[in-house]
């Protein structure tokens, strides 16, 4: 039934389409950032490749908490903007800068003037302490722009601007790239700077978007940023977006220093351990920009709906979404897989690091449906309709209560091989499946919440 209204409702799959494939590709150009520091590293030397992918595990918890300031946007900024009310969109705007201007200086102070200590979290080797150190304490800068503009891009997001958000964001990314071969290389003139080059790209293509995002938004149309919603405290308001973006944050901190720890698990199990995890989870990244891109229209798509207060079309919609991430996460399977032999011709590695790597890549492809799955369903359909704790539920069960315990364990207890250490690393997402699809069901996220 439910299979036979996706392939009649052209309407639906043509919106579903149009905004998916923006945020896809804007998920995508992202996670290329990382790519392209990889294979250049890896072109340089491991040990600089593997200590770059530990040092931007700094930036990947900052992401997640602005990843939270961001999904405040959408879950209240899609129903305002169903709804049609302009002037609250414009408060929400200022509300999130505010918020992500004080993460990011924090995260800039402490890469800037600790970024030896940080880099002490994820591994115990001097080489790779000493060389990520030099790439935070450059990249640092970058942490301080990032908060602004993707506040800028999450508010063009769900005022049916996501084409407008793509390309800004692809094009910085596009500039990010060109740059990181200029300086790690030394092309066009440019010295050779390695590691500090791929840092000082960073902060040339966040600077390039921050300006690109700021000129944007005062054409006609666009919600801007201005000094008197940034002076304007709406109480209700601000307890709204408090209260549904608290509970994003307090899953992004427990999902981003549970994939941090993760990562130094895999750290301390040696370079080449480190090398191999660094490459799966590029290539992961860039396997979730689908199910990003999904979950970021069903957000906005329900959502529009939900606060429209057409409730029953919401939770249909609702429904076929949940097919669709099934779908999508068999297609994510099929593609890590057939990414095994590629991956491996092009990075220069050592044979352990190779076989630890393509071991990686079969384990990913089976928790790729899980990922897949949970990302659409928790952060797209239950988030559109304010339903934000769940997640928070799910990740204390499912990763801090077993994936991180079991990680932990085989590493440094029992110390098994690295690929069961890495194994139980990916339980959590395939373990709360069930879960997820359960409370789904139940249906507490089919609410409108503006006032």
């Amino acid at each position: 039934m439910i299979l036979h209204d996706i392939l009649r409702d052209r309407a639906f799959n043509w919106r579903l389409i149009r905004l998916t494939l923006p945020i896809s590709l804007q998920s995508l150009m992202l996670a290329l950032v990382a790519a392209a520091d990889a294979l250049m590293l890896g072109r340089v030397d491991q040990i600089s490749m593997a200590a770059v992918s530990l040092a931007t595990q700094i930036q990947f918890v900052q992401n997640m908490l602005l990843w939270a300031i961001v999904s405040g946007i959408a879950v209240l900024g899609a129903q305002y903007w169903g709804k049609g009310d302009r002037a609250v969109m414009g408060r929400i705007y200022a509300i999130s800068a505010r918020q992500a201007s004080i993460v990011c200086l924090v995260f800039f102070l402490g890469c800037r003037f600790f970024p030896s200590r940080l880099m002490l979290l994820f591994a115990h080797d001097p080489e790779l302490v000493r060389i990520g150190a030099e790439y935070l304490e450059i990249a640092s800068w970058s942490y301080l722009l990032t908060g602004l503009s993707q506040c800028a891009l999450g508010i063009m997001k769900v005022s049916d601007h996501v084409a407008c958000a793509a390309v800004i964001s692809s094009g910085a990314v596009i500039l990010n790239i060109i740059l990181n071969a200029v300086f790690i290389f030394g092309l066009a003139g440019f010295p050779a700077m390695g590691v500090k080059g791929a840092a000082l790209a960073t902060v040339a293509a966040r600077a390039a978007e921050l300006i690109w995002c700021t000129g944007i938004s005062l054409r006609r149309g666009f919600i801007r940023l201005t000094l008197r919603d940034l002076r304007t405290f709406d109480r209700l308001l601000e307890l709204d977006f408090l209260r549904y973006m608290l509970p994003i944050l307090g899953a992004g901190l427990l999902w981003g220093t549970g994939f941090t720890a993760y990562t130094a698990i895999m750290g301390h199990l040696g370079p080449d351990a480190a090398a191999a995890n660094s490459v799966a989870a590029v290539v992961r990244d860039l396997m979730c920009c689908l199910c990003n891109g999904f979950s970021g229209a069903a957000g906005i798509i329900i959502g529009n709906k939900l606060g429209a207060g057409r409730l029953i079309q919401g939770k249909k919609y609702g429904d076929r979404l949940v097919v669709f991430s099934i779908l999508l996460g068999l297609f994510c399977t099929v593609c890590v897989l057939a990414c095994i032999p590629v991956v491996s011709r092009c990075l220069l590695l050592t044979d352990q690091a190779r076989t630890y790597m393509e071991g990686m890549f079969i384990i990913l492809s089976v928790y790729m449906i899980g990922r897949t799955i949970c990302t659409i369903v928790i952060n797209g359909i239950f988030s559109a309709g304010g339903d934000t704790l769940f997640d928070i539920y799910s990740l204390i069960v499912c990763m801090w209560g077993i994936a991180l315990p079991c990680a932990f364990a085989s590493a440094f207890f029992f110390h098994f091989p690295v690929l069961v250490a890495y194994a139980c690393t990916c339980l959590d997402e395939v373990g709360k499946v069930p879960w997820v699809l359960a409370h789904h069901r139940r249906y507490k996220w089919v609410r409108n919440i503006t006032r």
